[in-house]
């Protein structure tokens, strides 16, 4: 389920989806990710060594991990935007992200976000860490999907990928993803201990503040949402970097 949902992997389709397989899924969001973050890191150190542009180097390694991903979390990025800029009343916004095209606010959240996420990668390359900075920012994203689908944490509507994956991980565990998450980062080459943890530590803050807005507004999770989350904690954890 975590490969077959967060990439491009042909896999078999899981035989039953329970809350013990969505949970145990979400917590493995990073590991089905390694082979988008290695595409990425090998992107940069290839177009680096070919002498590419930085600007360039860094928008194909997002290009590829858009492509391994089918786009997404970029498309759940998109319509979470929509639906919490189109109205104050929950049943509105979640019919617009229900909605396959995007609106204004989307397609100018997409844009803003990913011109982030290229200027701090491009930072980053320039700083002869890019290919460590794509991979840490990659993954520390996805580690933020335990946290989302964390016990507690509801779902805005009773069906769709949110209600299948909403509260499915034990806190403990959760919690234990992003520690673990900090620990593999402090020792990433080439960068300071504490940058790596300062970027899980951002990604995660970042998604929290997202995730907290969207219990608020749309009463939970949705599978847009968790989109949402893994990208916006890509861009903070690739701003921290480029530092």
């Amino acid at each position: 389920m975590a490969v077959g949902t967060l990439t491009t992997v042909p896999v078999p389709a899981p035989r039953v989806i329970d809350r013990g397989v969505a949970g145990a899924a979400m917590v493995l969001g990073p590991v089905a990710a390694l082979p988008l973050a290695a595409a990425a890191g090998l992107v940069v150190a290839g177009g680096v060594a070919v002498g590419l542009p930085a600007l360039a180097v860094a928008a194909l390694a997002l290009g590829v991990v858009a492509l391994g991903s089918r786009g997404l979390h970029l498309d759940g990025l998109a319509d979470t935007a929509d639906g919490l800029g189109a109205s104050y009343d929950r049943a509105k916004a979640l019919d617009v992200m229900r909605r396959g095209d995007s609106g204004p606010t989307g397609v100018a959240t997409l844009v803003f976000v990913l011109l982030v996420q290229a200027g701090a990668l491009t930072g980053a390359v320039s700083a002869d860490h890019g290919a460590v900075a794509a991979v840490v920012s990659v993954l520390a994203g996805r580690c933020t999907l335990s946290m989302s689908c964390a016990r507690g944490v509801p779902s805005a509507r009773p069906e769709g990928l949110g209600a299948t994956v909403a509260g499915s991980v034990p806190r403990v565990i959760a919690v234990a993803v992003g520690l673990v998450a900090a620990a593999l980062a402090a020792l990433a080459p080439g960068l300071p201990w504490w940058q790596g943890v300062a970027a899980v530590g951002a990604g995660y803050f970042v998604a929290a503040a997202l995730l907290a807005r969207c219990v608020r507004r749309l009463g939970g999770i949705t599978g847009d949402v968790l989109g949402a989350g893994v990208e916006t904690a890509v861009a903070a954890a690739l701003l921290t970097l480029a530092v």
